[in-house]
């Protein structure tokens, strides 16, 4: 039985530090997430040449359950690869974190999704995606009996870029309804916001039980500049909203009631993943007992400290688990 059933991108990130004028010269638009074909990854790649690198397996919701895991949760994550070596290396990867991988998410001839995430001196984090099979991932790769009886039922709202991975998410989030399993949403970037507002609505359906979002992608959904007034239509989709604030903090809302959740001093080098652990984080307090604004302390005290690493990720469960213990309220 999970404790947290996830849904998303295999993705494959490779993180690389770039200056600004890099992101000039190749037209990309710095701070989003930027959706582009193989041919334009692999310029991209070319253009980058031989500097410095590291590789993870990678993609929002990954990076969610793999925080859940190592905070000593039962996870599980369907997924879709190809037969090649990315693939084989995001499967190789999850496994050592220890997270369920999704069986009926089979290998098939095509190539696996993969991010180059660019990283400026702002610690501001530019991402290009060529999601590849990832982007094929639908209902028929769903062992619904497989998360029947988890807590909650996790997506990012990366997958509302195909219409097949949307109506997998819908999919998973009527399935759970019937058994019980709360589903969860993160709105993800505010270019899927822009873009693909109307799938995203269509993955909510007639509401959803928690959504995860920034405060640009809350604005952005509301079509204001008032955070208020994206909250108040928010939490007319779900009882339960997080909206992180950055170094100021987050907002937590339930019931109908929003409470601000203090931020933490952190060295920001890389903001890659914030949004993850944020969710990850959140959930697992929420698993444990905690409150709304409380599990959105830990998790904003889990977020500054990912931030001060470089990548997405913390380096073990050991660093994971330690955050319990060096969070103080």
């Amino acid at each position: 039985m999970y404790d947290v059933f996830g849904l998303g991108n295999a993705i494959v990130d490779t993180e690389l530090r770039v200056d600004e004028r890099f992101l000039s010269d190749q037209g990309i638009a710095k701070g989003h997430m930027t959706l582009v074909d193989t041919p334009r990854m692999h310029d991209l790649l070319a253009a980058l040449g031989d500097q410095p690198r590291v590789r993870s397996s990678g993609g929002s919701a990954a990076n969610t359950i793999v925080a859940l895991q190592s905070l000593g949760y039962n996870t599980g994550y369907g997924c879709k690869v190809a037969d090649d070596e990315t693939g084989k290396f995001f499967l190789e990867h999850m496994a050592e974190c220890g997270v369920d991988i999704n069986t009926s998410a089979s290998p098939i001839d095509n190539h696996s999704g993969q991010c180059l995430i660019l990283i400026t001196s702002d610690a501001e984090r530019t991402m290009n995606t060529d999601l590849g099979i990832s982007a094929a991932l639908s209902t028929d790769d769903i062992d619904f009996k497989r998360f029947a009886d988890a807590t909650y039922f996790y997506a990012e709202g990366y997958l509302s870029a195909s219409p097949d991975s949307a109506a997998a998410v819908r999919a998973c989030r009527d399935a759970g309804r019937e058994t019980g399993v709360a589903t969860a949403i993160s709105l993800s970037d505010p270019s899927m916001v822009e873009i693909f507002r109307d799938e995203l609505t269509e993955m909510m359906g007639n509401g959803v039980e928690l959504i995860f979002c920034n405060e640009e992608e809350a604005l952005s959904w509301a079509k204001t500049d008032r955070i208020d007034l994206a909250i108040t239509e928010l939490k007319d989709i779900s009882p339960e909203v997080y909206v992180t604030l950055g170094a100021r903090g987050s907002i937590a809302v339930t019931n109908g009631r929003a409470q601000t959740a203090r931020g933490y001093e952190a060295t920001a080098v890389d903001t890659t993943g914030a949004g993850d652990i944020y969710a990850g984080a959140c959930l697992a307090a929420r698993l444990g007992g905690a409150e709304p604004v409380a599990a959105a302390a830990f998790a904003n005290f889990c977020a500054a400290e990912l931030v001060s690493h470089y990548g997405a990720r913390l380096a073990n469960a050991n660093e994971y688990l330690a955050l319990k213990d060096k969070f103080t309220g």
